[in-house]
């Protein structure tokens, strides 16, 4: 527990789709280049899956969301911007993206790809799997 009594963590953790071929290929992107003490990664498709209280299978799979070291759960553009802070090399884009407007134009866009989500994983997926972009 923290000063505020909020429990702390040692590590973001995103929850991520991994049945999402595009949503897999970003999550490796970040797995490979982030260190474990930094960032943990826990994919929502499983049966297994480990979710903090408050978020169900089902938003989790809607949605993307991190869990920040401050125990609070972010969504969205939001989550993005916390799971930046703690990847190499994008944390500018972290600071950048907590100028006054950005997250919001951000979760427009990413409420946009949502919509477009399952024609990307027709088009891209075949493409990611030949690539070997989903090998884990």
């Amino acid at each position: 527990m923290d000063r505020q009594g909020q429990e702390s963590y040692t590590a973001a953790t995103v929850y991520y789709d991994g049945s999402c071929p595009v949503c897999r290929a970003e999550i490796s992107y970040f797995q490979s280049r982030t260190a474990t003490e930094d960032l943990r990664f826990e994919d929502v498709s499983r049966a297994n899956a480990q979710l903090p209280d408050g978020l169900t299978p089902q938003a989790a799979m809607a949605r993307f969301h991190v869990r920040g070291r401050d125990g609070h759960l972010r969504s969205g553009a939001e989550g993005f911007v916390e799971m930046w802070a703690h990847a190499p090399g994008w944390k500018s884009v972290a600071r950048l993206s907590r100028l006054p407007g950005f997250v919001w134009l951000l979760e427009r866009l990413y409420r946009g790809f949502l919509h477009i989500r399952p024609v990307l994983v027709r088009i891209l997926g075949p493409f990611l799997r030949r690539r070997g972009a989903l090998d884990s």
